[in-house]
């Protein structure tokens, strides 16, 4: 799947908030730098661990959502 399509795929999971998506994708991608387990089948020469974050989202994986 495309990036573009990927994003438009994660945007609709969190409601067409960049700013929200934005944050997810960077503390996911952070995680799985530091070791946590991918959700997702993907191959790590190919991919970058925001792409594998995106993907992860975008598939219903990780749920996003406000904290108060």
């Amino acid at each position: 799947m495309r990036v573009e399509q990927l994003t438009a795929k994660a945007l609709e999971r969190v409601n067409f908030d960049r700013y929200l998506l934005a944050g997810a994708v960077g503390k996911r991608a952070e995680a799985l730098a530091n070791g946590a387990k991918p959700l997702v089948d993907y191959d790590p020469r190919k991919s970058k661990f925001a792409d594998v974050a995106l993907l992860e989202i975008a598939e219903g994986k990780i749920i996003v959502s406000l904290e108060s």
